[in-house]
């Protein structure tokens, strides 16, 4: 069952409709539902679907070949194979049907790698025959660096072609709790704080089955799909496993800033900062900063935390790479017992601010907001921090807010500690008050919640 990514479908069925040629980019990394998203949008609709290998440049010719000529009646008569790319990409005009001519080139670095003037072929096609035809060309693939740093840079010859480029992301809460629609609110969170919004992840638990039976039988147990995901995709995508695994660990035990990233790991800070940029390009990691600070702190090579964006890995390095010895032998309800049980919530409290904040970006986008807010994320220095601050352009408004993952209230020594980081901030003229908590709120703070005229959430009110 195909879930959600309406924002998506949207968005390629708009190009779709439009008049003339259409080259739309798509790109992703691993897992986060690419191809079954282009699947669902081409399931009523004539279409070539091709899906590139790792394969020599004649082998990927005659694969093509074959998937163009079973939808080109005519040619395929007289033709085993097209002589050449450009007669591969013209048979595209040639194609049978009524409607728009469809076709999808799925892992596009692949078809390249091997034969790096295929972009070429594709920019003189376009520009002499494509774009005026009646034709859309989705190109798709894993490799972010590839799109971003080739066939979106300036000196590729397809710059400038397209007429759509998407980059697809892990979902939000809110669609990823849609593959668990007989768990708790509460559950909902847990395991999106344990998997994240990759498609491929989520599939993987059973709502049937409770938060740590899954996580037995579908992370923790031996030859399970998520057991070797990890060191699958890292081995994959990256050399030197070894020193980005020293990394991540360090990042994961709190080591968030550049300095103490060099002091954990020992390595020379020109190659960290290297290290780092490629944990980013893949989506993994992420450089953080106070959301009130401008593009001059952004350039700050010593500003900014480097925190785990992929919940999946993050929970991965906490529990699973510490206790691969005992796994590797079986100990499965060992390691449950006495890291994972003790340490999920905490793992959770991080996640359960963001859901928050993806929240109020829903609220935002449907204007039930007290104000439309440009900017939200998490404010800090060294004197305080606050979870959640949404600002306004101009600033003249702010809202701020407070999450509390505990199973106790949230009490009033907590909001008096978060209203003085409030006020010590000053980032704002006017304030509006936000406060979540797991396990409600005790009656002091529902009352001075009242003078405050602030809004009180619990985790039934994230999902609607």
């Amino acid at each position: 069952m195909f879930i959600s990514r309406q924002t998506d479908l949207e968005f390629l069925a708009s190009r779709y409709e439009q008049p003339g040629g259409q080259l739309i980019i798509l790109y992703g990394r691993r897992r986060v539902g690419k191809t079954e998203t282009l699947r669902e949008f081409c399931k009523d609709k004539e279409h070539v679907f091709y899906s590139c290998t790792e394969s020599t440049d004649e082998q990927q010719l005659k694969a093509f070949s074959q998937r163009m000529l079973a939808r080109n009646a005519t040619a395929s008569r007289y033709l085993a194979q097209f002589s050449d790319w450009e007669q591969a990409f013209r048979s595209l005009l040639d194609l049978s049907g009524t409607s728009r001519r469809l076709l999808v080139i799925d892992e596009f670095p692949y078809m390249v790698r091997n034969n790096p003037s295929i972009p070429s072929i594709l920019q003189n096609l376009w520009d002499a025959e494509l774009k005026d035809s009646n034709v859309m060309v989705v190109l798709c693939g894993s490799s972010l660096s590839f799109f971003e740093k080739e066939i979106l840079a300036e000196k590729n010859p397809l710059f400038g072609r397209a007429t759509g480029v998407l980059r697809m992301d892990p979902m939000e809460f809110r669609d990823a709790a849609a593959f668990f629609p007989r768990y708790s609110a509460l559950d909902k969170i847990l395991a999106y704080s344990i998997l994240g919004g990759i498609p491929h992840y989520l599939k993987q638990f059973d709502d049937r089955s409770s938060l740590a039976e899954n996580i037995r039988k579908n992370i923790l147990q031996k030859g399970c799909v998520l057991y070797n995901e990890v060191e699958f995709l890292m081995h994959q995508e990256l050399r030197e496993t070894a020193v980005y695994n020293t990394i991540v660990v360090a990042i994961a035990m709190g080591n968030t800033k550049l300095n103490d990233l060099h002091n954990k790991t020992q390595i020379d800070k020109s190659k960290l900062s290297a290290y780092l940029k490629n944990l980013i390009e893949l989506g993994l990691i992420q450089r953080e900063f106070p959301v009130s600070d401008g593009v001059k702190e952004h350039a700050n090579v010593q500003r900014g935390l480097y925190v785990i964006t992929d919940h999946y890995f993050r929970f991965w390095y906490a529990f699973v790479f510490p206790n691969l010895s005992e796994l590797e032998s079986g100990d499965v309800e060992g390691v449950y017992d006495d890291w994972i049980a003790p340490g999920l919530d905490e793992h959770a409290s991080r996640v359960f601010e963001e859901v928050c904040r993806s929240y109020l970006r829903v609220r935002n986008r449907q204007k039930t907001l007290p104000f439309r807010f440009s900017r939200i994320g998490r404010w800090w220095d060294r004197d305080g921090e606050i979870d959640i601050v949404a600002m306004e352009k101009d600033r003249k408004r702010v809202l701020v807010g407070e999450c509390k993952f505990r199973k106790q209230p949230f009490d009033r020594t907590e909001l008096d500690r978060f209203l003085h980081s409030t006020g010590a901030a000053d980032l704002g003229q006017k304030t509006f008050y936000f406060l979540f908590s797991r396990s409600g709120f005790t009656d002091e703070v529902l009352r001075k919640a009242q003078e405050l005229k602030a809004e009180l959430l619990t985790p039934d009110d994230l999902t609607f």
